[in-house]
């Protein structure tokens, strides 16, 4: 017998199979596998109460709905307790605040009619032009806000922008919370490493045209990032990357790890728990970071944990509901960690130990 010693014989299927069963007992070999053993491990190791778990986020996930339908109930469930996410993500979920729809449609659309039509697609999503001018004017008058004209990281800057959207939603009689708003609400706190790459950097930039003092500061990001992961060790504790996509978001979260050893001098060691879903290949220098093992070099990933780091290569849009289903269904819900009130006392706590590790 092979040393492998999983039997594929899955049953014949069933006309009422559950999400668990299908992915436990059908999701039997290659990238299927893999998914399977990424939801297994979130089930079995990662969604426990001594693990501090950073979601990032890349590609058009929110206009896809799954900030609504995934990321707003594993917030609620205590199953993420910081993220970074493009600005992309965050803004184009605040449409659905206005109310403002987003639809599906194909990739093959006329896009010329389209513009004539005062339409905008993603991909195969669309929605109305007018939606990104009245998200861009409650950008532009929330942010004239006094509370926003200071410099700020983008964890305070997402966290008030939160409030405002969520006062916003009760106002209109919004359901379904935003992301930012739930985010806001579970005290997760949101990052973007690159804030001026989107349309809310784009209208902060406007602002500072007409003497705004928002300035976002991406050193305080860098920080409290860091300063988040290095609280997550207390009382053996672990911590979780979770990766959907690449690109800034991914490196941003893992270098929290290198940032506290190799820059400031204190802990050797990496995340413990590694799932990345990605559709890039290592060979090009298209997945940021590469893989677990690459990513051991730079001390990102504890490599006595390797078993616990899986790369699925498939579409975080189809990835996601799955994960997000089968942890819903089999994992008990957490008790929320509430980050963003201990940000600063995870900054004193580093601040301490860099002065101390100098000496």
């Amino acid at each position: 017998m092979p040393q492998a010693s999983r039997k594929i014989s899955p049953p014949p299927m069933s006309d009422n199979i559950s999400v668990v069963d299908l992915i436990d007992r059908y999701f039997s070999a290659y990238n299927a596998a893999r998914l399977r053993e990424c939801c297994q491990l979130l089930q079995q190791r990662i969604f426990q109460d001594n693990v501090t778990v950073g979601v990032s986020i890349a590609g058009a996930l929110t206009p896809a709905g799954l900030g609504l339908g995934c990321f707003n109930p594993l917030i609620r469930a205590g199953f993420i307790d910081w993220i970074v996410s493009t600005g992309a993500n965050l803004y184009h979920d605040i449409h659905r605040s206005l109310r403002y729809d987003l639809y599906a449609g194909r990739p093959d659309v006329d896009d010329t009619k389209l513009r004539q039509e005062g339409s905008v697609r993603i991909y195969d999503i669309t929605l109305d032009y007018e939606a990104l001018l009245q998200t861009d004017a409650f950008l532009r008058k929330t942010l004239r806000s006094p509370e926003f004209q200071k410099p700020m990281g983008t964890g305070e800057f997402h966290y008030l922008l939160g409030k405002y959207i969520y006062k916003l939603e009760d106002e209109l009689g919004v359901e379904n919370r935003s992301l930012l708003a739930t985010a806001y609400e579970c005290g997760v706190p949101v990052y973007t490493s690159s804030p001026g790459d989107s349309s809310i950097g784009m209208n902060v930039a406007a602002l500072a045209l007409e003497g705004s003092q928002l300035v976002l500061d991406p050193s305080i990001d860098v920080n409290e990032t860091t300063a988040l992961v290095y609280l997550a060790r207390d009382n053996d504790g672990k911590s979780a990357a979770i990766i959907l996509g690449g690109g800034s978001p991914k490196n941003f979260l893992l270098q929290t790890q290198p940032q506290v050893h190799e820059v400031l001098g204190l802990e050797e060691r990496g995340h413990d728990f590694f799932v990345q879903i990605t559709d890039s290949r290592p060979d090009t220098g298209g997945l940021s970071g590469a893989t677990p093992s690459e990513a051991v070099s730079w001390g990102k990933v504890d490599p006595n944990e390797l078993p616990n780091a899986i790369v699925c290569y498939t579409d975080s849009t189809i990835a996601l509901p799955l994960m997000s289903a089968y942890s819903l269904n089999r994992c008990q819900p957490r008790p929320l960690k509430r980050l963003y009130d201990r940000r600063q006392e995870g900054i004193d706590r580093l601040k301490s130990e860099y002065k101390n590790a100098r000496k």
